[in-house]
């Protein structure tokens, strides 16, 4: 079982290292995790310009509590090697890297040797930078708790659904969107991947919506994903972090039903000592009290 930090993750904003302007402003907004990406978001000209530009706003800007991450090239690019010295260049300061594509163990096994010459070099505990993974084939996701059990730095498993649908031949133009049989094949994807995470103690985070300005829809994408026990969802602009953040904090409804759980069990337990009891018309058992506790701790950690 994996014992990395459960950092809050409910929004997870990807962006262009070659953009300077997105990287500045990122800094400043209300999205608990940054993704500053060197691979699909970079054309391949760019690559060198955001290797720089990452490594400048990483080291200007301050972050606060976001989890910064920077998302590399696969390890069979031919930009791989220079994006790990990125990684390298500022070990103290990423909280996590990003493997996009993963479906190999020596890649995760790969990036975490690097990682640790990295840290001992700058002398930071060893093991301290995370690990993000991304699955975006079948074989990953059939592999998927093995690569987990790869490296204990890694903290989160991440649906990538443009490259997934691809490999998968569904009939969708949409990064994030799918209907009908296409949309079953995602269900089962994710799901799968929800169960793994849980398996492993680590988080599980869906990709992005990719339809700008369509509200309802992201509220119902990421709403689906919340309903599966997913930790949070990527967001692509600034207009999408809101409802992201909304979807996967449970509302102050919830939360107040879930304390007033707690009491009502431990007070039976104190009175009777009974394994159950009723609240709300309801009976409520010890397997209640993990629910509702779940509720109150993700809420708290939430909203810190």
């Amino acid at each position: 079982m994996n014992e990395r930090p459960m950092r809050v993750r409910r929004s997870c904003l990807t962006v262009p290292g070659s953009s300077i302007r997105m990287l500045e402003k990122s800094a400043s907004l209300p999205v608990d995790e940054v993704i500053l990406d060197l691979e699909d978001s970079v054309a391949p000209s760019a690559k060198a310009e955001a290797r720089v530009n990452i490594l400048t706003a990483l080291r200007q800007h301050d972050w606060g509590q976001k989890t910064v991450v920077v998302r590399i090239n696969h390890i069979d690019s031919p930009w791989f090697a220079e994006d790990l010295e990125v990684v390298g260049a500022a070990a103290e300061l990423w909280d996590a890297v990003m493997l996009p594509k993963v479906s190999k163990r020596s890649y995760v096994e790969s990036v975490d040797s690097a990682l640790s010459e990295f840290e001992r070099r700058v002398g930071t505990p060893v093991g301290q930078i995370g690990m993000e993974l991304q699955i975006e084939d079948p074989l990953g996701l059939q592999r998927v708790d093995d690569l987990i059990a790869s490296s204990s730095r890694v903290e989160t498993v991440v649906y990538g659904p443009g490259d997934f649908m691809a490999a998968m031949q569904l009939p969708s133009l949409t990064i994030g969107a799918a209907a009908g049989a296409a949309q079953l094949v995602v269900d089962a994807a994710l799901v799968q991947l929800a169960f793994a995470a849980r398996r492993n103690g680590i988080q599980v985070i869906d990709g992005p919506y990719a339809v700008i300005g369509d509200d309802e829809g992201l509220d119902r994408a990421a709403s689906r994903v919340a309903g599966m026990g997913f930790d949070g969802k990527w967001v692509v602009h600034p207009s999408q972090i809101e409802t992201c953040n909304r979807v996967f904090t449970p509302d102050e409804q919830l939360y107040e039903r879930a304390k007033a759980l707690l009491d009502a069990y431990d007070k039976s337990q104190k009175e009777s000592g009974a394994g159950a009891a009723t609240f709300g018309g309801e009976m409520i058992d010890e397997a209640t009290r993990k629910m509702a506790e779940m509720t109150v701790q993700r809420r708290l950690r939430a909203i810190g």
